[in-house]
């Protein structure tokens, strides 16, 4: 073919590929306005901040044509009532962490984290890989909800204590602010669980309403400035070695998306699952050595408390699992994933970490 009629023939080609693709794009690609309330609120700017990270990825991914606006807890609902707000349609989504609604069913805690349960990434490789987010999603279909993951804050630290615990038996009679599955498990061993507020925290361990309360790690911890009123800082937090956040979005709405706008949701929720780990882990370690310079007294939990907590978080398990087939069929494939994770994490970054903490702790690095 001669050149001339090539680029004749390339250009009407091109033409009518643009006049085809022109109306389907418009028609797969709608102008849409949706609303997402958090359950936190906005001065935890990295916890709050994912779903802005997701919000904004969303429209530049669409060149603005799908728009989410982030409300903070309780400028449409309590942070505690988000995901019935995505099941009857109040909201179309929601960012919270599905072990707040422990209340309705033990088993949304499986799809945030469990005590002695997996850490951040082993939560993401079985909820990826190992069908974790499809046992979830059939769950929490029955609530209208198709969920996504959206941040992880990593393993968080074990709390604020107002006097040094230096066994089992200091726990007797502790009423410590701590809830959910972790609140079961902190009773079995004497401790008295309170349910309290973020923003009422500081004030009842002042007054001495509650004698510890665990909250989220360093970076967050320091805002609230809990050292000035409980100064012992215990880690780790068993009960949570790899938060994962959630976004709850209303199946139907999400079904009814176009295809290529359900892609961007899915890579959207991965930036802002990247995003809450790496800032975390950026921020926490000056924040501790803040908290440290301003009195906090770092104490990690003696190895007879952290026994007789794993011993009773399993018994927690054993209870639930004979009542709830649901958290039960989960839960075994989560535990059997463990198993074989923390297999390999020994030989891993296990042995790995323990080397390059001995060389931190020598002022080698």
């Amino acid at each position: 073919m001669k050149r001339r009629e090539f680029l004749k023939t390339s250009g009407a080609a091109a033409a009518a590929t643009a006049t085809l693709a022109a109306p389907a794009l418009a028609q797969a690609a709608p102008e849409l306005k949706w609303r997402c309330t958090s359950s936190f609120p906005k001065s935890l700017d990295t916890i709050y901040g994912a779903a802005e990270v997701f919000a904004k990825h969303v429209s530049e991914m669409t060149d603005g044509k799908f728009q989410i606006q982030v409300f903070a807890a309780g400028e449409i609902v309590p942070g505690l009532q988000a995901a019935d707000a995505v099941t009857n349609a109040t909201v179309e989504m929601c960012h919270t962490a599905a072990y707040y609604f422990v209340g309705k069913d033990p088993t949304y805690a499986l799809g945030a984290t469990i005590p002695f349960g997996l850490n951040s990434r082993q939560m993401n490789a079985w909820i990826y890989q190992g069908g974790g987010l499809d046992l979830m999603n059939e769950f929490y279909a029955k609530q209208n909800i198709f969920s996504l993951p959206a941040g992880n804050t990593g393993a968080q630290m074990g709390g604020w204590w107002r006097k040094e615990i230096k066994s089992v038996a200091d726990l007797q009679g502790v009423k410590m602010r701590i809830a959910g599955i972790a609140g079961q498990i902190m009773a079995k061993l004497g401790v008295v669980p309170q349910q309290i507020a973020g923003g009422d925290i500081y004030p009842a361990l002042e007054k001495g309403t509650i004698d510890a309360a665990e909250w989220i790690g360093p970076y967050d911890d320091e805002k609230l400035g809990f050292q000035k009123v409980a100064p012992f800082y215990y880690y780790p937090g068993w009960w949570e070695g790899g938060l994962m956040l959630n976004l709850f979005i209303n199946k139907e709405k999400f079904e009814s998306l176009p295809e290529i706008y359900k892609a961007v949701v899915r890579g959207a929720a991965a930036q802002a699952d990247i995003y809450m780990m790496a800032r975390y882990d950026m921020v926490n370690g000056p924040a501790l050595k803040n908290l440290a310079a301003s009195g906090a007294q770092l104490r990690p939990f003696p190895q007879d408390v952290m026994q007789a907590a794993f011993k009773a978080a399993n018994e927690v398990y054993d209870e639930i699992s004979a009542k709830n087939e649901t958290f039960k069929k989960i839960y075994e494939s989560m535990k059997a994933y463990r198993g074989e994770a923390y297999f390999w994490f020994q030989f891993s970054e296990g042995f790995y970490d323990r080397f390059m903490f001995a060389q931190q702790q020598a002022k080698a690095l």
